[in-house]
């Protein structure tokens, strides 16, 4: 049974310079079997800053109605993306309203990040 519906939004490993992407890959993999585990819906909107990472946020946000939009560490602790972070943090408050936002440390705990919210 599913229990609700929850947006990962962050950046994509394969689009980001210097990342190694084979362990980010297996943790986002773990994160995901988290999700599996507890019944939740996840959908992951992984970004490229360079491609229009504002219009993939929208159209993310606007596929379906989410219960949570759990926010990535590479947009939230990159000094350099702040801007970037809050203009995320308002397109979630504008196009999905209802969601409570959550915050992760990395991709193994976004189900934990949203899971504070949604019990």
């Amino acid at each position: 049974m599913t229990v609700a519906r929850v947006l990962v939004v962050g950046l994509d490993p394969a689009k980001i310079q210097g990342w190694a992407l084979e362990p980010v890959q297996a943790a986002m993999a773990r994160g995901q079997a988290r999700f599996d585990d507890h019944g939740i819906e996840a959908d992951w909107c992984l970004l490229a800053l360079d491609d229009n990472p504002e219009g993939a946020i929208v159209e993310a946000l606007t596929r379906y109605d989410y219960a949570c939009i759990v926010i990535g560490g590479g947009i939230r602790k990159y000094e350099p993306l702040l801007e970037f972070f809050e203009k995320t943090v308002n397109l979630v408050r504008q196009h999905a309203p209802d969601a409570a936002i959550a915050f992760n440390s990395s991709p193994e705990d976004c189900a934990d990040a949203a899971l504070r919210w949604l019990r």
